[in-house]
Formats: structure tokens, C-alpha cells, sequence
């Protein structure tokens, strides 16, 4: 299945934004919620089960100056076996204007048994753009061996590399459980905040998450494995926690 989804969001010129497109076909449905302020808040609804092997899902965000926007997923994305020897893919491409903010804070993927899947984001950040971007891997579901999952992503700000992340799970990765990659744990996630308005922090590491502070632009990426969804979240959401409201 093949499935192309994009979504415009425009300042209209009184403090809020609206969007001047918002389309996608199944299964990569948008819906915007109701709301009031500046930021608009938009769903990812998926119209049906996978991604499946052999799916190809793109889905397109562009944020003009002074827009603000909120992605979120209904749930989880579970990538499972379709077709022998073809693999799943889900590509996003995001442009942020200076002024711009988006929010890109999807429910995990899961790596189900068998499954093997590609997922490739590329994100360009005009210098004063705003971006929090998550990322949260589940290896297979509940008492399973998890299929194989890869995760690459791009971000530039200002026209220069400032993240370049890749991350590969299950039995085509060699080494991906051992003690270099994810020492046993069956989830692991980032959270990458480019804001220029916010002060410069120092790399720490308190357990198994980790604070780090990128050179290429004002922006602190964090990263955390834990034994489940529900912890790896609650890690991330100490990074999330002093963004306010906007990105709640």
C-alpha cells in the first residue's frame, strides 16, 4: 500500500495559525483538533493496521514563519510481516521557517515479531525555527522477539548539518542488545529541543538517560533506554516537563 499525506500550517496574522492543507489518504489519515491559541494540533490517524511489509508511507509538514504546530498520533505505530522480503517504510520530511515551531510527538513504534521496517525522517530548520522531536522504539510486542526496525534521522538548522541519528534493531542488526547499543533493554527513544531562546545546558547522564548538547545549533538532544514503553516515556518527559503548555 502506498499512501502520500501533507500538512501547511500558516500565521494568520492575529497571534494563532491555521492550515492552509491538510490532506492524507489511508493509512495516513490527518485530523486537526479543536482548540484555541497559537499552536493548531493535528492527529495521525491510521485508517488501518501495519505499516505492513511492502507499505510506503510519506508524509510532508511545512511550518511558515510564526506557525506553530502540535503532531501527535492516535497510538501506537506496530510495524508487522507482510510480503517475504519486503520491508515497510514510513519517510518524513519537515521544513520549519525562522519564527516556526513544530512539535513532532507521535506514540512509539513497535518492531512486532518478523516485521521489517524503515523509518527515515529529514527535518530543515531555518535559524530561529523551534523543534521537539521524539523518537520511541519498542523491540516486539509483550512476550515477543522483536522484527527488525530501522530508524535514521536527518536535521539540519541554518543550512548545516546539526543531528545525524541511526539506530537499528533486531536480528538483522548484529550487536543492537549488547552493552554498546541497548545493554538489554527492549525500549529506547531521543528527544531532540532546538530553541534558541532557551539557555545552554552541560551534557549530563543520570541512569540510563542522557542530556547532550549538540554543536551545530541551539539544541539538546536526549536519549534513554528503559524495560518498557511507559518508562522510557516518563524519562522523556523530564526533558518535556519545562516546555510549558505549547508542547504538552
Amino acid at each position: 500500500m502506498r499512501a502520500y499525506a501533507r500538512l501547511v500550517a500558516r500565521a494568520d496574522g492575529r497571534g494563532g495559525t491555521v492550515l492552509a492543507e491538510l490532506r492524507g489518504e489511508t493509512p495516513l489519515l490527518l485530523r486537526q483538533t479543536p482548540g484555541s491559541g497559537r499552536v493548531v494540533t493535528v492527529y495521525v490517524v491510521g485508517g488501518a493496521a501495519g505499516p505492513l511489509a511492502g507499505d510506503d508511507l510519506r508524509l510532508e509538514i511545512e511550518v511558515g514563519p510564526g506557525a506553530a504546530v502540535r503532531v501527535h498520533s492516535v497510538a501506537a505505530s506496530v510495524a508487522l510481516p507482510g510480503r517475504p522480503d519486503a520491508v515497510s517504510r514510513m519517510a518524513v520530511r519537515a521544513v520549519v521557517h525562522d519564527g516556526g515551531a513544530l512539535h513532532w510527538l507521535p506514540e512509539q513504534l513497535v518492531a512486532a515479531a518478523g516485521c521489517a521496517h524503515l523509518a527515515e525522517s529529514r527535518v530543515e530548520l531555518a535559524a530561529g525555527a523551534r523543534l521537539t522531536w521524539r523518537d520511541e522504539v519498542i523491540c516486539g510486542r509483550y512476550g515477543e522477539a522483536p522484527g527488525g526496525a530501522v530508524v535514521h534521522t536527518r536535521v539540519d538548522y541554518d543550512g548545516r548539518p546539526l543531528l545525524r541519528q541511526s539506530l537499528a534493531v533486531g536480528p538483522g542488526a548484529p550487536g543492537w542488545a549488547g552493552p554498546a547499543v541497548l545493554g538489554g533493554a527492549s525500549a529506547t527513544g531521543s528527544l531532540l529541543v532546538v530553541d534558541p531562546s532557551l539557555p545552554h545546558e552541560r551534557a549530563t547522564v543520570e541512569g540510563t538517560l542522557a542530556r547532550l548538547p549538540l554543536a551545530g545549533g541551539p539544541a539538546t538532544l536526549w536519549t534513554a533506554t528503559a524495560p518498557d514503553a511507559h518508562t522510557l516515556r516518563a524519562q522523556l518527559d523530564v526533558a518535556v516537563a519545562p516546555l510549558g503548555a505549547e508542547v504538552g
